[in-house]
């Protein structure tokens, strides 16, 4: 069985994110730049899967610029076989991503499609829906644990009560957790390896696919700063100031 995962290019989640002087976007100038946390658990679940002999192979898929291929190679390091960059310098929305997933699982006829269940930049958490949606796939989202057999995935969700147990029809798209796996440090020689293995590039015009923005971003601010904390000598000053000046109770 073939195993498709996604791998999205964002910045460090170490890296205190800066905000462009006139507002209008995030500053990527001189920042370093990683695989999204949840995709890198996606990619170690599908080598793990490899690994067991359930999937023949892992295809890592990225979109965006021609920087992704260093994430691309990240993923390859990991133990992914091969990778399919789509680039393109515009600002790819959720929708857009899943139109060319779509066309690349049309392609490629993987048994199961891996992604992150969202990226920490945008934080939309729809991309996996959509996909699953336009190819007419099963789906299981935010899971947690996961058993492979010849037609089911039996994946482990969370959800706000706790934990759901569902058994999905092959193909499908899973979108992964943080509690699913703890994802492996790539190895020397593996990214040496890497630096080998296949890595296509395409545009989003090979799979005849429209980049078309449907939103625009008006303002981007950073959170305001808290203020320091304050020590109080008795309850009864602590009462009078929740109530006067936070004014919550």
């Amino acid at each position: 069985m073939k195993v498709l995962v996604t791998v999205k290019r964002v910045i460090d989640y170490n890296v205190k994110v800066r905000v462009k002087p006139d507002n209008t976007d995030v500053d990527l100038k001189n920042v370093k730049m990683a695989v999204n946390p949840f995709c890198e658990i996606a990619v170690e679940q599908a080598v793990r899967l490899k690994e067991a002999g359930k999937a023949s192979e892992v295809v890592v898929v990225s979109m965006g610029p021609q920087n992704a291929q260093e994430q691309l190679r990240t993923a390859l390091a990991m133990g992914a076989d091969r990778a399919i960059l789509v680039q393109s310098d515009e600002v790819l929305e959720s929708l857009t991503v899943a139109k060319l997933l779509a066309k690349i699982v049309e392609e490629e006829q993987p048994g199961l499609v891996i992604m992150g269940k969202q990226s920490i930049d945008t934080d939309n958490n729809q991309t996996g829906q959509m996909l699953a949606a336009l190819t007419g796939m099963s789906q299981g989202t935010f899971i947690s644990g996961l058993e492979l057999s010849d037609s089911e995935a039996q994946v482990v969700r969370e959800i706000d009560g706790g934990l759901q147990t569902l058994a999905v029809k092959l193909p499908a798209v899973l979108t992964v957790d943080l509690r699913l796996n703890e994802p492996r440090y790539a190895s020397l020689p593996n990214i040496m390896k890497a630096k080998k293995k296949p890595l296509d590039t395409k545009t989003p015009a090979d799979y005849g696919v429209e980049v078309k923005a449907n939103t625009r971003l008006l303002k981007v601010e950073p959170p305001a700063e808290r203020q320091a904390g304050i020590k109080v000598a008795s309850v009864a000053e602590l009462v009078d100031k929740l109530k006067n000046e936070a004014k919550v109770i």
